[in-house]
């Protein structure tokens, strides 16, 4: 007679049957008595865990771990698949579960920014001296590929090896081995910190339900949504990340701070720098280059220098724009507020009919800034030595 079907609040079908409930209790039994055992082996894969980190680029947030409590053995090891005609009996999907099961021992290492998933796995799967990679999953692919949002997480399957705290683990097992290879596999989940608060939150309101009748299709749709934001908070953070990855590169004298100025060099710190001043974003930049010649900036962390954010908030406040200037026209002007009549004597020289009209329109917007600073004294730095030399 076909069994009835029994879901817990995982919403598994679990066992119904006597005989397979004896088995899963015996298993049980032998979880309670061993499990001691795991713990000491889930202390010892952790430390050699953290240790793969040390001294690495690669900085976890935190590093966790846990040992499966005997309530969430047995719910696991209850688990069968169902009869699927009146003829067949339902049988247990881990008939075996300490060897069956994986996932006894779990370590979960936890990063800030989606990218340092990936860099901290391929640090894990290169540690070959201390444990063997079984099995690579990116959990949120099918979500990915199926235009939802959910569960996100990268789970490795390791193989310890010639571990002692396995080896005395399978010497306590029933049939042990008289020679323990000291081999064992566990699961290392490696997710990003909103991920990993998702997921929590969503595992205890969700599977841990004392009734799965107390549930609404509304809470699917709320934890969709709340996966989807985090998402994107991923992404805005990766983002920042990115920007500020290169701005320090900018600024580093050794590195990408020793780069030519070329024309696009120019535009490319532009756009990092002041992405909301782009009205130029698709022209040639040799005009800047031209500009910043003229006073023999040639370096990336020179214009950097020029271009901080309170030079050019004092620009804007003592030449009050009539309308929003672009690159070109803010870029001049930060050159003339740093240079001062130099500014003027280089780019406009004096005696040039064609460039007359530009030489009074840099006159007058330098006079400006000079009232500006005597108005406004105590807001700004003193000039530099080469803008006190030029008469600014």
């Amino acid at each position: 007679m076909r069994q009835r079907r029994h879901l817990s609040a995982t919403g598994h079908d679990h066992t119904t049957s006597a005989e397979l409930a004896r088995s899963v209790r015996a298993s049980v039994e032998e979880y309670i008595r061993l499990r001691p055992a795991l713990e000491a082996v889930t202390a010892d894969v952790t430390e050699k865990i953290t240790q793969i980190f040390e001294g690495s680029t690669v900085r976890p947030l935190f590093i966790a771990s846990r040992t499966k409590s005997v309530e969430s053995f047995e719910e696991k090891a209850s688990r069968v698949l169902p009869a699927m005609d009146e003829d067949e009996t339902e049988t247990l999907i881990f008939p075996d579960p300490l060897k069956n099961l994986n996932d006894l021992v779990a370590v979960r290492v936890i990063v800030t920014l989606p990218h340092e998933i990936r860099e901290a796995a391929g640090l894990i799967k290169r540690a070959r001296d201390i444990f063997d990679c079984r099995g690579d999953k990116e959990k949120d692919t099918g979500s990915i590929e199926s235009g939802t949002y959910g569960y996100s997480s990268r789970h490795l399957i390791l193989r310890t090896l010639q571990n002692d705290a396995v080896r005395h683990y399978q010497s306590l097992l029933p049939d042990a081995d008289p020679n323990p290879n000291g081999a064992y596999f566990f699961e290392v989940q490696i997710r990003t910190v909103f991920a990993h608060a998702w997921s929590e939150i969503e595992h205890d309101i969700r599977f841990k339900s004392a009734d799965r009748r107390a549930w609404s299709p509304t809470f699917d749709r709320q934890f969709t949504a709340t996966a989807a934001m985090l998402e994107k908070v991923e992404e805005t953070f990766e983002d920042l990340n990115d920007a500020y990855t290169r701005v320090s590169e900018f600024w580093d004298p050794e590195y990408g701070g020793a780069v030519p100025l070329t024309p696009a060099r120019i535009r490319e710190v532009w756009e990092t720098l002041l992405p909301h001043v782009d009205r130029k974003f698709d022209d040639d930049w040799g005009w800047a280059a031209e500009l910043l010649a003229a006073h023999e900036v040639e370096r990336t962390d020179r214009l950097c220098e020029l271009l901080d954010a309170n030079r050019i908030r004092h620009v804007r406040s003592a030449l009050d724009h009539r309308y929003s200037p672009g690159p070109d026209r803010l870029l001049d002007d930060v050159l003339l507020w740093e240079f001062g009549q130099g500014h003027i004597d280089r780019t406009a020289p004096e005696g040039d009919d064609e460039l007359r009209s530009r030489r009074a329109s840099l006159s007058r917007r330098l006079r400006q800034m000079r009232t500006y600073r005597r108005l406004h004294p105590e807001d700004f730095p003193p000039p530099l030595a080469r803008e006190a030399e030029s008469g600014a």
